[in-house]
């Protein structure tokens, strides 16, 4: 995103550009907040050896693209499901937490968000006590 403006009060001109990258992560990150959405983008195995070479910030744009314009943005995520939750209701929800982050943090309007579930994540089950 590019933004040009004249602080009337200060007088300052400067040009603000939001790198491809930082809109990406926010996308990421806010789908992730989404209860159901497990982890974004490749298979596990993938993920694993991918993730231990891959910084925080990798982590969240890993399944995340962005086309940024002046004031718009189309997102593609890809994104892997918890095992239970329903499909249709998390893939409404992420839209939804991703354009209100998007706009918040950015200003930018999410003009499109393309999603695709690419696995099924199985949660991991607590240890139960044993009982002797």
């Amino acid at each position: 995103m590019i933004e040009e403006k004249r602080n009337e009060q200060h007088g300052f001109v400067g040009e603000t550009i939001i790198g491809d990258e930082v809109v990406a992560s926010i996308a990421g990150l806010a789908a992730q907040e989404v209860e159901g959405v497990g982890s974004l983008g490749r298979s596990a195995v993938r993920r694993a050896i991918a993730g231990a070479f891959a910084d925080a910030a990798e982590k969240a744009r890993a399944g995340v693209s962005v086309e940024v314009g002046k004031r718009e943005c189309i997102v593609d995520l890809q994104i892997n499901v918890l095992y239970g939750y329903s499909i249709p209701n998390i893939i409404n929800e992420a839209r939804k937490k991703v354009a209100t982050r998007l706009l918040e943090f950015t200003g930018l309007i999410a003009k499109e968000i393309n999603i695709r579930v690419v696995g099924i994540d199985i949660p991991a089950k607590k240890a139960q006590p044993k009982v002797e």
